[in-house]
């Protein structure tokens, strides 16, 4: 792993982000993600993609507080495309994170996308200010 001396824009200002390449199976999913990876058209466009150019955004992971390797802050669907197209490392950005900055940032990431339910919409908007006034 590199370590950069690159801020993070949420955690504090002393945050040192490490990047590199981990393997896929040393992922796990956020506690509590409100947002479903759906085996879907825009999934299997995503696999091609990073069959085609590789994975051109690094998914952002913090070590697992629940115990060992990294939990996913950002990029479940780019973990599930990454399966399927056989991967078995993808690059990641390390963010040393307490939970509420992870909350937010997970949630923040998610909201970007053009595609996803109602309800996880709501979910999202719910937990943000739940996870804002514990900071």
């Amino acid at each position: 792993m590199e370590r950069t001396k690159e801020m993070c824009s949420f955690g504090n200002d002393e945050s040192v982000l490490q990047t590199g390449t981990v393997k896929i199976s040393e992922l796990h999913e956020f506690e509590g993600h409100p947002f479903k990876v759906e085996n879907d058209i825009q999934l299997f466009e995503l696999m091609r993609s990073i069959e085609d150019k590789g994975v051109l955004v690094s998914l952002i992971v913090r070590s697992n507080p629940y115990g060992e390797g990294y939990e996913i802050t950002a990029g479940h669907r780019r973990k599930a495309a990454c399966e399927r197209a056989g991967l078995t490392e993808v690059p990641v950005i390390i963010c040393e994170l307490d939970d509420a900055d992870a909350v937010i940032a997970m949630i923040d990431s998610n909201l970007q996308r053009e595609h996803f339910k109602s309800s996880e919409k709501a979910f999202a908007y719910k937990m943000k200010p739940e996870a804002m006034k514990s900071q």
